[in-house]
């Protein structure tokens, strides 16, 4: 049975498989999470993003609700998912099914790629605007049910940058 924690820390210094990116669909770095991960793993990292960026839709190399995998430059992960959350609309734009699309999506990847372990951020409680609970109760319950499908991975990490999305997580646990 795979064990799921939650902590409070920064993703860039977790030593595990893989590091999830709450990644915009430029895959380019930005702010936040993604601009913490960008800096943190150095040029190697982007230059592998310019070159998935290159081979895919020149506008979007990850649209919203999907996931690439890259390496992870000099971050003590082997590897960063890079996916792409949705903007909250007010719940009616499908960004549910969308964020859900962001965990398991991620999952099945790292299924592919033999990880073992991985770190997830609250994606798209940042600048996107999800509602921090909203959002906590999607990751949550996506990952559990996902898991089934993901053998390969036997520990989920769930990291929040602040005590707020700590708590919440912490009470859907």
């Amino acid at each position: 049975m795979p064990t799921l924690e939650t902590i409070l820390s920064d993703i860039t210094t977790l030593t595990v498989d893989a590091i999830v990116n709450a990644a915009n669909s430029s895959l380019m770095g930005g702010g936040g999470v993604d601009g913490a991960i960008h800096a943190a793993a150095g040029s190697e990292l982007l230059n592998e993003c310019i070159k998935i960026a290159h081979s895919r839709r020149p506008n979007e190399p990850c649209s919203t609700g999907d996931a690439v995998i890259t390496g992870a430059g000099k971050l003590p992960a082997k590897y960063v998912i890079h996916t792409v959350g949705p903007v909250w609309r007010g719940g009616t734009k499908g960004e549910p099914e969308l964020l859900a699309s962001c965990y398991r999506k991620s999952l099945l990847l790292a299924q592919e790629n033999g990880i073992e372990s991985i770190a997830f951020p609250n994606i798209s409680t940042g600048v996107y605007g999800y509602p921090k609970e909203k959002a906590a109760e999607i990751a949550v319950n996506t990952v559990r049910h996902t898991l089934n499908e993901a053998p390969c991975v036997n520990k989920v990490i769930f990291v929040c940058f602040d005590h707020e999305n700590f708590s919440l997580y912490k009470s859907k646990m």
